[in-house]
């Protein structure tokens, strides 16, 4: 298209994430949501009036929303449906960013992006994670080679009390919990700052204890989308891992959606002449001159809109100027692949072995 026409935007699943979206939307000139859909009766008219989408369509199928005249569309939707929803949209030719994580299973994700290739369409993954600064400024770092061979590094995070509700702790709705929701974050920026290097093995662990008590669930809730019921409560809270990467590299990984603990630690890579770690910033540990030094690294000011707002600007611009998707789902799957690894060894109990297909290893190895 011309890179002064006007970009027209469809939303699949009208939930709180949408809203986002559509609030981060309404600063970009040039840019109209033209229509919303969600699978639940009514919903989507509700959400265009609440969101004030004047001219904006309303539809109970996203099918007919991906065959009316828009240009892309973002799947806001639980993680169960990002699948259908995606290939739906690029098989009616409308460019896609889809919320993270890409899919709930690797066999999915391999057909998203399959189907994107097929379609010639932009397919790009909602981590605006990739943008924080202490993002930024490690890749840079990292990109230097001033820290040599990188063969450790250690991720992950949690939350005190941070389980949300409603469609997040059904697995029929999210496909899973703690690990999917924020640890897919956790392990794209490390993956993304390494390089997408294929994974090998994973050996994972997940529990629920926290979410399934009936004296501790109470306590526990973020308070986002409404308090949970322990009862029903059917996806892990925690989860951890040890993944061997190409290159004889280990990667260690934690998340916890709740926790008797301020924190599981800050992310952190070792190479063979220096070390980085994020923290409130990013810190540099090297020697100068046999002497071991410390140093706490300037991200400076930044633009003036946050991440959130550059993931949907760079996929606007991407759809307007026909460039290449700002955050390729195809370098996504070597962390799609970690994540479907991670419930396979949990469910087994054992280490599993990791196939990613070889034209799928190609594309995650540029390190886009």
């Amino acid at each position: 298209m011309r890179g002064d026409q006007e970009v027209r935007i469809g939303i699949i699943g009208a939930g709180g994430i949408a809203a986002a979206h559509v609030k981060h939307y309404k600063l970009m000139a040039g840019v109209k949501i033209v229509g919303v859909a969600d699978v639940v009766a009514g919903r989507a008219a509700a959400f265009v009036s609440e969101q004030g989408l004047t001219g904006a369509r309303a539809y109970d199928d996203h099918k007919e929303l991906v065959t009316s005249d828009l240009d892309a569309v973002s799947v806001c939707t639980p993680n169960t449906a990002h699948y259908r929803a995606t290939v739906d949209a690029l098989q009616a030719g409308r460019h896609v960013l889809v919320e993270k994580p890409l899919s709930v299973t690797m066999a999915e994700g391999v057909e998203m992006v399959a189907a994107a290739r097929q379609a010639r369409r932009i397919l790009s993954v909602g981590l605006q994670t990739r943008y924080a600064p202490d993002v930024t400024v490690a890749k840079r770092i990292i990109e230097s080679g001033v820290l040599g061979k990188i063969y450790f590094a250690e991720t992950g995070g949690g939350r005190r009390r941070g389980i949300p509700g409603g469609s997040f702790v059904s697995k029929d709705l999210a496909g899973g919990g703690a690990v999917l929701d924020i640890g897919c974050y956790s392990l794209d920026t490390v993956m993304y700052l390494l390089g997408h290097p294929r994974p090998l093995t994973v050996s994972a662990h997940t529990s629920n204890h926290i979410g399934t008590s009936p004296a501790l669930a109470p306590r526990m809730s973020s308070g986002y989308r409404g308090a949970f019921n322990a009862a029903s409560f059917d996806v892990e809270d925690f989860g951890a891992a040890m993944i061997r990467l190409d290159g004889n590299i280990c990667l260690l990984f934690r998340i916890a959606w709740a926790m008797h603990l301020d924190s599981l630690g800050p992310t952190v890579l070792l190479g063979t002449t220096a070390g980085l770690k994020l923290a409130a910033g990013v810190c540099l540990y090297q020697d100068q001159e046999g002497i071991a030094t410390e140093t706490q690294l300037e991200l400076g000011k930044g633009p003036d809109h946050g991440p959130f707002y550059r993931k949907l600007e760079d996929f606007v611009e991407a759809v307007r100027d026909g460039g290449p998707a700002p955050i390729p789902a195809d370098t996504f799957l070597h962390t799609q692949a970690i994540l479907d690894g991670i419930y396979r060894s949990a469910r087994a109990r054992a280490e599993v072995e990791v196939d990613v297909p070889a034209g799928i290893q190609a594309a995650c190895g540029r390190g886009d």
